[in-house]
Formats: C-alpha cells, structure tokens, sequence
C-alpha cells in the first residue's frame, strides 16, 4: 500500500474515538470473511466460534444475492439475519425478507445505457434471479462459480427494468469501473447508490440501499446502538458501514481512501486478517448480548446466543 494523502489522513483523524462496547459484529464477505479463493479457513471458524461463546452475534452483509450468502451458513453455523444486495435487501434467519427495496425503472434504464456506452457488461439482480445479456462476459464464469448459480441469459433487458435490487457494470479495465462509479454517481445522484465492490464490479443499488443502512436496521433488530457495531469491510461499498459503526475495521489490502475512514486496519485476507481483527479488536471490546431483540427473530434465528 502507498502512504496516505493529505485528504486521507485528514479523514482519518476526524474519526469518532472507537467504541470500547461491541455487541454485534457486521462483516462483508468477499475481500474480507472469505480468502480469494472464496474459502473460510479454521482461523476464521475459530474466531466465529470465539464470537458465539462472547455472546456476540455475527451478521453479513454483501452485495452477493441472497444465495451467495446463504451457501455458506452451514460451514460458519450461523442463524441470524443478513444483508443482500449491499443491504438492499434484509432476510431473517429463515431466509425469509424483512425488507427489499428497488431501483426505480428510469434508473435502471440510465444506467443501462451509461455501460453500454462504456462497454461495460451489465447484470441485473431481482430476489434470487441473476439477469445476464451476454453470457461470454469477462467475469460470468468467475461469479457463476462464487455463487454456484447459472444466470438466466436474456436477449435484451427490455421489459425487464421493474424490481431490480442491484446492477453490476463489469469489465477487466479496471480505470474504466472507476471512472464509471464517478460517471454514473454524478448521473443517478439523488436516486441510487454507485459504489465499487471490487476493482473490476461497479454496484448500482437503490438510494437507500447501502451498508450503513443495513448496519442500522441490523442493530435495531438486536435492541442497540450503532455505536455499539463492530464492522470490517475492503471495498468503497463497505465505507457506508464504516461511518456508522462504533467500531471499523479494514482489511489490509483495502485502498488508502478505504482504510482512511476505518479506525483500525487488519491484516489482508490472504493473511488471516478477518480473524486478527476479531481476536485484537472486537473481542476485548464485547459486552455479551443478553437481551431480547427489539423484534421477535424469526424462527432459527437464535436469539441472544449470536449464533
């Protein structure tokens, strides 16, 4: 990493101080929870593991769709609720939705039109459906092995702009995603939310559909505070998360303007930085989580036990 700027050491000594309180933690996954292969190692399961015994519940938040997060709560146990679609969409344990929301048709349409000017791919995400116009796409392959799901190909997005919850731009031309996030920011400002989720992914999801806002509604589910949230996170999209938690954390191979709006930076997902980050930063700030959520879980959620 290179040192950070003026502006980035600015932003980071503006902080709020970091909470010394931590009763829920909120991850991301890709970049963070997961190595790049998209595996979780027995570090990361202990320190989960380490999580429940403190009585502290983990929640993920991604901009996979549900099902891409889904997959993996066998291997890491857990019941609680999540965030899809970069917060867009809230599920309870059972997989049932708490709330969803959707980018407005006109939008979608805008933003169409800006990636394929750009020679962007574009996909289109509706519940649990994956949208792909060409199917020969720089990275379909890639997510289509990271989610283990098919996309369902369609000729043209045409009739298909209502009930979107998040569009991906793709391309391998890394300059151009982000020239993109500042292109598309400035044409949809004030009606979706444009952030990168990875050097070669540009997310475009509903105003209102961000991480910070999945982080609140998270911790209004379990009766507390922001300020009473750990969060660890990489990419541009995790920063909303960041502003409103108590505790931020990011991972050490997260950009200087990334790491600059965090309190603390860990060690890199291929080094055990997820981990690390719960054994040095959170647990010697957790306060077990022993009473009821403000809403009743939905079945298997687990309650108070943080499972």
């Amino acid at each position: 990493m290179t040192v950070m700027t003026v502006t980035d050491n600015a932003l980071h000594a503006a902080l709020a101080p970091p909470s010394s309180r931590i009763r829920l933690v909120v991850s991301d996954m890709d970049g963070t929870l997961l190595t790049p292969e998209k595996q979780v190692t027995h570090h990361t399961l202990a320190a989960v593991q380490a999580l429940k015994d403190a009585g502290i519940p983990l929640c993920l938040v991604s901009s996979r769709p549900p099902s891409g997060i889904e997959m993996y709560f066998d291997v890491l146990g857990l019941h609680t609720p999540y965030g899809a679609l970069n917060g867009g969409t809230i599920l309870n344990a059972d997989r049932t939705v708490r709330s969803q929301l959707a980018l407005d048709p006109g939008a979608v349409q805008d933003t169409l039109d800006m990636l394929k000017v750009h020679n962007l791919d574009a996909w289109l995400f509706r519940g649990h459906e994956w949208l792909v116009d060409n199917p020969t796409g720089a990275y379909v392959e890639m997510e289509r092995k990271t989610l283990r799901m098919d996309p369902h190909i369609v000729s043209s997005f045409a009739g298909s702009t209502s009930g979107i919850g998040k569009i991906t731009g793709s391309t391998a031309d890394y300059d151009a995603v982000a020239r993109q996030e500042a292109e598309i920011g400035m044409l949809l400002e004030g009606r979706a939310s444009v952030a990168r989720s990875s050097q070669w992914f540009l997310d475009i999801t509903p105003l209102d559909a961000n991480k910070g806002n999945a982080l609140r509604e998270l911790a209004a589910f379990y009766g507390i505070d922001p300020s009473e949230v750990a969060c660890i996170g990489d990419m541009d999209n995790d920063i909303p998360m960041f502003k409103v938690a108590g505790l931020s954390i990011a991972m050490g191979q997260a950009s200087d303007s990334v790491a600059a709006q965090a309190h603390f930076t860990t060690a890199a997902n291929t080094d055990e930085g997820w981990s690390k980050a719960i054994e040095t930063f959170v647990l010697p700030r957790a306060v077990a989580l022993n009473a009821q959520p403000a809403s009743t879980p939905a079945a298997g959620s687990g309650g108070s036990t943080g499972h």
